[in-house]
């Protein structure tokens, strides 16, 4: 259970990223929401988690998720650069999470 909460709470993570990304360009109520409600929501089933699961593990492949994912994002739909050295540390990130899941 603790997992699915921390896999919510990156979705939510990057639901925020979106949010603060479209905020920063036009500041509306919607964009703010987003922003707003995506990262408050992330918090929130990540503290959940925290019920479920060691904090240290939880936080580390919560941010892992959350950063890979936002990477992800910003290079698909906002034109973030694609450089080979971006990918690799973006693999590189997805290992490291996937490792500590693993390992708890």
């Amino acid at each position: 259970m603790g997992w699915l909460f921390v896999c919510l709470a990156a979705i939510f993570e990057i639901i925020g990223v979106i949010g603060l990304k479209k905020y920063s360009q036009h500041k509306t109520l919607k964009t703010g929401a987003m922003f707003l409600g995506g990262f408050g929501a992330s918090f929130a089933m990540l503290y959940t988690s925290f019920n479920y699961l060691q904090v240290s593990i939880a936080y580390a492949v919560w941010v892992g998720i959350g950063t890979a994912g936002a990477v992800l994002i910003n290079m698909i739909f906002f034109g973030e650069g694609k450089s080979p050295a971006r990918i690799v540390s973006l693999i590189a990130i997805i290992i490291g999470v996937t490792g500590l899941k693993a390992l708890s």
